[in-house]
């Protein structure tokens, strides 16, 4: 079987191929194009311009997907149909909907974190189908529009355990960088200045910042107080100060260090509680290579007989070959549907998991 999937849930314009026969896994194609260029000006995707880039970019996406794939007859389309921004999630939508009818294909709708998830799946050659050492799970995705902890008992059954209250971490890396006067997107610019501290033995500016909510029971997140209070202390340090390369450095390791603690910190009480058997982690922002690191010394000190799973960093970013995996197990679940079900998938920028 032959997957087509889109992605358009925020401002990368993704088209993939992926193949699966006789359980084997392999990504014909993978397309991304991506609008960061455009929106770094404004320091944020603006919904309507990363609207209009879609519309422009999917013709031109997906006829590379096509080429690159050599032909390949496709025989199911998946389409990411929520959470993200509502204008960018309708014009994949659209265009899945178009292509299903006149190609006469079924169509799956795809829920985005979900593929977050699966993303963890394109690791191997072979589908995973043996799943009793896997589940239940705690899965942690972490990107720029979602901070959440799931806890996982198999695909497709997921209950949500906690969530950002208001900024996600990528959200809150994004803003930071903003204060300190660094690029956009906000993670790879921070991890970039932390990494260069690493190197200082002595802190000379003292930087401290809370760590929110690390301490509740609950299992939801707040970074929006993280940014304030980089805020307070930016504004309350002089102008050569604010300037000085190593400020900026010590503040942005405190700041990811700041994250990171959150989220290892909750992530395991989660999983010591709920006694999983493996941790999965999704999103953008576990491209992170100190997050990767300390994750992984974390579980293997304080829960050593918990699995733990990690995508591959091309794949933690938005793709569509996570839609395009994530649709496969869809459809398995529901193989009859036929190509007039285009009719019932509809954009949900707010849909759960």
């Amino acid at each position: 079987m032959i997957i087509l999937a889109i992605e358009t849930s925020c401002d990368d314009t993704c088209v993939s191929l992926l193949e699966i026969r006789n359980r084997k896994l392999e990504i014909r194609s993978n397309i991304v194009s991506s609008q960061v260029k455009l929106h770094r000006k404004y320091g944020g995707v603006w919904p309507f311009l990363a609207k209009r880039e879609h519309q422009k970019n999917l013709p031109i996406v997906l006829r590379k997907a096509l080429q690159q794939a050599q032909g390949r007859q496709v025989n199911l389309i998946a389409v990411t149909v929520g959470p993200g921004l509502e204008p960018c999630l309708w014009v994949g939508v659209n265009f899945a909907r178009d292509l299903a009818k006149k190609l006469k294909l079924p169509i799956i709708s795809v829920n985005h974190v979900e593929a977050h998830i699966f993303a963890n799946f394109l690791n191997t050659q072979y589908l995973i189908l043996d799943t009793k050492y896997l589940f239940p799970a705690i899965c942690l995705i972490v990107s720029g529009g979602h901070t959440q902890l799931i806890l996982m008992k198999d695909f497709g059954q997921y209950k949500i355990l906690g969530e950002t209250r208001d900024d996600a971490a990528g959200e809150c890396f994004d803003k930071t960088a903003r204060i300190l006067g660094l690029g956009y997107p906000g993670g790879p610019a921070i991890a970039a200045e932390a990494k260069k501290y690493q190197n200082i033995k002595i802190s000379k500016y003292r930087v401290s910042l809370p760590r929110p909510m690390i301490d509740q029971k609950n299992y939801d997140f707040s970074f929006a107080g993280l940014k304030t209070a980089v805020l307070y202390d930016f504004k309350s340090r002089s102008s050569k100060i604010r300037k000085s390369k190593n400020y900026i450095r010590e503040m942005a390791k405190e700041i990811q260090q700041a994250v990171i603690d959150v989220l290892i910190s909750k992530t395991l009480r989660a999983a010591k509680e709920f006694k999983t058997k493996s941790i999965i982690l999704g999103g953008g922002v576990v491209a992170n290579s100190e997050l990767r690191k300390q994750f992984k010394q974390k579980i293997q000190k304080e829960i050593p007989n918990t699995q733990y799973l990690m995508p591959n960093t091309k794949f933690c970013t938005d793709n569509a070959a996570m839609v395009a995996l994530t649709g496969y197990f869809n459809w398995l679940k529901k193989p009859s549907a036929t190509f007039y079900s285009w009719k019932k998938i509809e954009a949900d920028a707010n849909q759960r998991i």
